[in-house]
Order: C-alpha cells, then sequence, then structure tokens
C-alpha cells in the first residue's frame, strides 16, 4: 500500500466479493446486510486483495440477494476472478442518510445498554437479524468474543424492549431486567 494513499478511518466492512459475473469484468458482492444500499451510493469501495486499496465502482445492480458490480481496472472475466474473497468497504460518510428512529448496525456497535431503572447490562456487542427483526447482543465489553455467547443478553430491538437510542450519548436504554 502506498505511503501517500489516504484510508479513510471510517471503512465498514460491507460485503465480499465471491466471484466474477459475466465475461466483461464485472464482480459478484456477497453483501453482508439485507440492505445494500451502501453498495449502491457509494463509488469509492476499499478491497483488501491483494492488498487494501481504494477502487472506484463504475456500476452496481441488484442481482437476487447478491450485487453485481463493474470496478474501474477489472476488464475480464480473469481481473474479475482474481478478486474472488476480497472484503468490501465503504466509508461510513458515503452510507445514505437514514429516517428518524433508523440506525445503521455498525454505530449501534459499543453504545452502554441500560435498564430504566440506570443498571447497566453492558454494551452493544454485535447483531443479529431473526427474520423478523434485529437482536441486540448486549454484554460486558471484558467478555472474550469466544465466550460471548455464555454471557450474553439478547435483548430484541423493537419498540416494546427499546425505549432510546442516543447516538450522542453512546447509550441505548431499554425496558430489560436484569434477571432476563
Amino acid at each position: 500500500m502506498s505511503a501517500e494513499m489516504h484510508v479513510p478511518e471510517d471503512l465498514v466492512l460491507v460485503g465480499h466479493i465471491s466471484g466474477a459475473f459475466g465475461i466483461q469484468g464485472w464482480v459478484k458482492i456477497r453483501p453482508y446486510s439485507a440492505d445494500a444500499d451502501a453498495l449502491f451510493n457509494a463509488r469509492q469501495w476499499w478491497l483488501n486483495k491483494p492488498e487494501l486499496r481504494e477502487i472506484n465502482c463504475l456500476e452496481v445492480k441488484p442481482h437476487g440477494e447478491d450485487v453485481v458490480a463493474r470496478l474501474r481496472g477489472v476488464a475480464d472475466r480473469n481481473a474479475a476472478e482474481a478478486l474472488k474473497g476480497s472484503t468490501v468497504s465503504i466509508s461510513r460518510q458515503s452510507f445514505p442518510p437514514l429516517e428518524d428512529g433508523e440506525f445503521y448496525w455498525v454505530d449501534l456497535i459499543g453504545l452502554s445498554v441500560q435498564n430504566l431503572q440506570g443498571d447497566s447490562l453492558g454494551v452493544v456487542r454485535d447483531l443479529m437479524d431473526n427474520g423478523a427483526h434485529p437482536i441486540l447482543r448486549v454484554a460486558a465489553a471484558e467478555v472474550p468474543e469466544a465466550e460471548l455467547h455464555k454471557y450474553e443478553r439478547l435483548i430484541p430491538f423493537v419498540d416494546q424492549f427499546v425505549k432510546q437510542v442516543d447516538l450522542q450519548e453512546k447509550r441505548v436504554q431499554v425496558d430489560w431486567g436484569l434477571d432476563f
């Protein structure tokens, strides 16, 4: 990687290249979110193969659950296949704006979680989707990732339980008891 290249500090991993698409250099991307708006919105992508580098996205289209894209400098199927396995990251600043009350998962990771009684339940370590709604995975910050499943609280990210998200204060307030 060139010493002169500026790598944004707010890169967010949004998917990976799963292979070539067609013979004209298009790549197929498996997004890590059901809503791949960031891939459609950003024109500057960052790939990690063969090393972290910026690449211009010239055209992008939905293709079933995947996304297909034409990238600058990727002119044929062989060049596209060479990118298989690359991760795709995008600057958080390139994400499209959200409506009030909507949040990107990446913005919730690390927020402290408190219940209505003021008890600390931990921090948002991750989120998962059960098909009906997202679920906050909450645990103490010091719990090792490998043991997260033993100590985490799974809190449905729905209005019934999540009462307030304050990104400025880096806090989520929930209606959730210590004994849940």
